[in-house]
């Protein structure tokens, strides 16, 4: 049987964009790689309940610990 592994990590939500823009994802596929060309790990998820893309910061890292 396989099974499979989700990783947790914590996110930040960097900005929001509506999905009824004209022109989609691209105006937060645009902003997410301006984060990423300064350093920022970013990417772009579609948030269901909102309606709307988000671009967040993914910490990479996990240096936080969950309580």
């Amino acid at each position: 049987m396989v099974q499979e592994v989700e990783a947790v990590r914590r996110t930040k939500v960097l900005s929001s964009f509506p999905a009824g823009d004209p022109y989609g994802s691209w105006p937060a596929e645009e902003y997410a790689a301006r984060c990423r060309e300064r350093g920022q790990r970013a990417t772009v998820v579609m948030d269901l309940d909102r309606d709307s893309f988000l671009v967040v910061a993914v910490d990479a890292d996990g240096s936080h610990s969950a309580a």
